[in-house]
């Protein structure tokens, strides 16, 4: 009786020390598998820490066989603050210019020698010796555009191109992201074609297709007596706006806001079925930023053009592809008064902010049809979900222009007839 006693209870320490075995055993192979896996995540971090060093030797040895250029490093000056209006200092001439007139050689280089490393890859640009400037077309807050040519050969077999040249103290960085969208956005009708550049040297130059008529703001004003009697002129005023909502259905279609559209960033070829956008200076890639909270501007010193922005951004600084949409609504508004400045009682920024704020809009143009009118004031709505998308516009000036073409004039039949053969 007694030594079955005693094996009933050795049976039964045996099977209690079952699981105390079993879990002493698990944690001790769960322990080792975590120190082997921490062993072959910093074998890793050693091997690329290895690999970066000899790289960055190797570039080193690169970087040191580039002859180094003899010129005094330049700070970049900070950009100027906000409350100005922009617009002010937009003001368009044109002006005629000497022929054969190259651009002064800087002598300013880039203070980043991987910068400059990274533009000798790029191959040789358009300098600024290479360029004739021809005409004015407009002075911008960071750059004056220009009718040009180069004074020998052709550019990518342009013989006259538009030229943009950048003002002192614009930072290289905001001239690189402005050449990386104008590149997204190439082999579109409706938006000025970047043809080349050269950001290696200040000033910066971005060469771009050639335009005839300057910008439509100029255009219009210039224009204006003989299409204010023009019975065709809304229908006119029609076909520009399609074209420029074809530009900007395309920018929503990259993911690119634009920031700064208005009249004077529109120019003109062959008015109104050639008109190009332009001017990407204040444009965003939101498919290069990390969140949705990146469509707030990050720069608080970021000057904007206070007459074209939206509520949204006075109240949250806050801009997306809806600012762009209250931005052709301005559009539409200035092309039917002849490139008038919007607000145009308003003398000073605040004054302007404010009445954007509390909800006062631009009066109705005199003699705007009532169409565009319509597409105006949805441009208009707020908050800013209920305005139309680009999409939505172009599909509604579509069908103005289809209602135009179904209603013609009886008493001008030869008129007719050369408008079909067209």
């Amino acid at each position: 009786m007694s030594a079955n006693s005693t094996t009933g209870d050795r049976t039964a320490t045996g099977r209690s020390l079952d699981p105390l075995v079993c879990i002493l055993t698990g944690a001790l192979s769960f322990t080792v598998l975590v120190f082997t896996l921490l062993g072959v995540v910093c074998l890793r971090k050693y091997r690329s820490l290895v690999q970066t060093i000899r790289e960055l030797q190797r570039s080193k040895l690169l970087l040191d066989a580039v002859p180094r250029l003899e010129a005094p490093l330049m700070p970049v000056k900070p950009g100027p603050a906000v409350g100005k209006e922009e617009e002010e200092e937009e003001e368009e001439e044109e002006v005629q210019l000497p022929p054969q007139i190259p651009l002064k050689q800087s002598s300013t280089v880039r203070p980043s020698s991987r910068r400059l490393w990274k533009g000798l890859q790029q191959g040789p640009h358009v300098t600024k010796s290479d360029l004739n400037l021809l005409q004015l077309i407009k002075a911008g807050k960071e750059g004056v555009f220009y009718q040009a040519r180069m004074t020998r050969g052709t550019c990518k077999g342009h013989n006259m191109f538009t030229c943009k040249i950048t003002k002192e103290g614009v930072r290289p960085k905001h001239v690189d992201t402005e050449v990386s969208i104008m590149k997204k956005l190439v082999h579109h009708k409706n938006i000025l074609q970047l043809l080349d550049w050269n950001t290696t040297e200040e000033p910066y130059i971005l060469i771009m297709e050639y335009v005839s008529s300057g910008t439509l703001r100029t255009f219009l004003r210039t224009n204006r007596a003989s299409l204010s009697t023009d019975p065709e002129l809304q229908s006119l005023l029609t076909i520009a706006s399609y074209h420029i909502a074809l530009a900007m259905q395309h920018l929503r279609s990259k993911m690119i806001v634009h920031g700064d559209l208005a009249l004077r960033n529109i120019m003109v070829n062959k008015f109104p079925w050639e008109v190009k956008v332009a001017e990407f200076g204040l444009a965003r890639d939101f498919t290069r930023m990390t969140s949705r909270r990146s469509s707030r501007w990050r720069n608080p010193q970021q000057r904007v053009p206070l007459r074209w922005y939206p509520p949204e951004y006075f109240k949250n600084n806050y801009y997306s592809f809806k600012g762009d949409v209250w931005a052709f609504g301005i559009v539409l508004w200035e092309m039917q008064t002849f490139g008038t400045l919007p607000y145009p009682n308003l003398e000073t920024s605040e004054a302007v902010v404010y009445h954007i704020c509390i909800g006062h809009k631009n009066t109705n143009p005199d003699g705007c049809r009532p169409e565009l009118l319509h597409i105006m004031r949805d441009c208009w709505l707020e908050p800013y979900p209920l305005r139309p998308s680009f999409t939505d516009i172009v599909r509604m000036l579509e069908n103005i222009m289809e209602n135009d073409a179904d209603y013609v004039d009886v008493e001008s039949p030869l008129r007719l007839v050369k408008d079909e053969a067209e």
